[in-house]
């Protein structure tokens, strides 16, 4: 063969794997890169998630003043400054806005690629004050205590819990997802517990259509998460359902689709126990025998534990893929987690419950 074929040949060769070492080099900078500036600011906000110790500290303040002093040098404070009146209303409406604000953060901060992820997620606020109101409504409770200072359709909301009928709350939820399945609701086609189911179907089914649509290790995070959050509903959902005494046929439409677990054997048993002897079987069996006794006697035990879990899996995702949109996702639950034991501190606060049993009482809240 000819030198100058030989050349040619290995010219060609060099510019094939030049070509795909840039190409690899080019996925990996895609893939990784925009996360190394969120997910290290994370990190360093992960270092100010309040400790059990500052929990308890929290807990000693006595009074609801005291409280928000506790909270000066903490990210709480610019959102504390605007409370005038030391009640536990206006300290909850000060906490949700933070945690409004820690959702528009990852917004901001997160690959235009899947921040969209958490303004859907910001959307399931939106579903809870809306599931909120409309109950309160119907019960003829004040709709407004229920509202929470969070969500994208937080004034249709405030509207809504103002409205004088519920046909007026047809018209400003005009236009929105959420018209349909409450125009359904008036006119008697569906239950009030249908309607809620529906609103976090749409929800969920929101999430996990964006999450099927991403590629790699993305697609693995988002679609194991929202899967991991459904399954979360639907095991409360089925198993205060057995404890209620409902049959499989009125359970049935209260189920949220795309789940990771078969949850059909567990409508056809007869009770709690052995709905829980049932998902001893699951993925999901190690979490409910740490806390088996417990449940029998309170639900809510299962629900904090199940929420510990989707967070600890999310951290070893985080550690398997630590540029990653795990991290976030982590965060946001942790912090949601965080907002909730501030609220109940605050609350049994204003209780007078004494700081030994509101250290107690705060700690089941996480």
């Amino acid at each position: 063969m000819e030198a100058g074929a030989v050349s040619g040949i290995l010219n060609t060769t060099l510019a094939v794997v030049f070509a795909w070492v840039g190409y690899k080099t080019a996925r990996i900078v895609w893939k990784y890169t925009p996360y190394s500036y969120p997910n290290a600011r994370i990190k360093a906000m992960e270092a100010k998630l309040l400790s059990e110790q500052r929990f308890n500290e929290l807990a000693e303040s006595r009074t609801l003043q005291n409280f928000i002093v506790g909270l000066e040098d903490t990210d709480y404070k610019d959102y504390l400054t605007d409370v005038s009146v030391y009640t536990v209303e206006e300290i909850e409406r000060a906490l949700e806005k933070a945690l409004a604000g820690t959702y528009e953060l990852m917004i901001k901060i997160l690959p235009k690629r899947v921040n969209p992820f958490f303004r859907f997620m910001l959307e399931e606020w939106d579903v809870r004050n809306i599931a909120s109101v409309v109950k309160a409504k119907f019960a003829g409770e004040v709709a407004g205590d229920y509202v929470m200072e969070i969500g994208p359709m937080l004034p249709k909301v405030k509207a809504m819990a103002e409205a004088k009928t519920m046909e007026e709350i047809l018209v400003i939820l005009e236009g929105t997802p959420y018209e349909e399945p409450y125009q359904r609701l008036l006119l008697g086609e569906i239950s009030l517990q249908e309607f809620e189911t529906e609103l976090y179907r749409m929800h969920y089914g929101k999430l996990l259509s964006y999450a099927l649509s991403r590629k790699d290790d993305e697609r693995v995070i988002l679609e194991e998460f929202v899967r991991l959050k459904i399954d979360k509903a639907n095991i409360l959902t089925v198993l205060r359902a057995k404890s209620a005494g409902m049959t499989a046929e009125e359970i049935r439409p209260l189920i949220i689709p795309g789940g990771s677990i078969k949850l059909d054997p567990l409508l056809h048993v007869d009770d709690l126990g052995m709905a829980l002897a049932e998902l001893d079987s699951t993925k999901y069996g190690k979490v409910i025998r740490d806390v088996r006794e417990e449940v029998e006697r309170d639900l809510s035990v299962l629900e904090r534990a199940l929420e510990r879990h989707i967070i600890e899996r999310m951290n070893e995702l985080n550690r398997f893929y630590p540029l990653s949109v795990a991290a976030p996702l982590s965060y946001i639950l942790q912090k949601e987690r965080e907002v909730r034991k501030l609220r109940a501190i605050a609350k049994l606060i204003e209780d007078g419950v004494h700081p030994e049993r509101i250290k107690e009482l705060a700690g089941d809240v996480a």
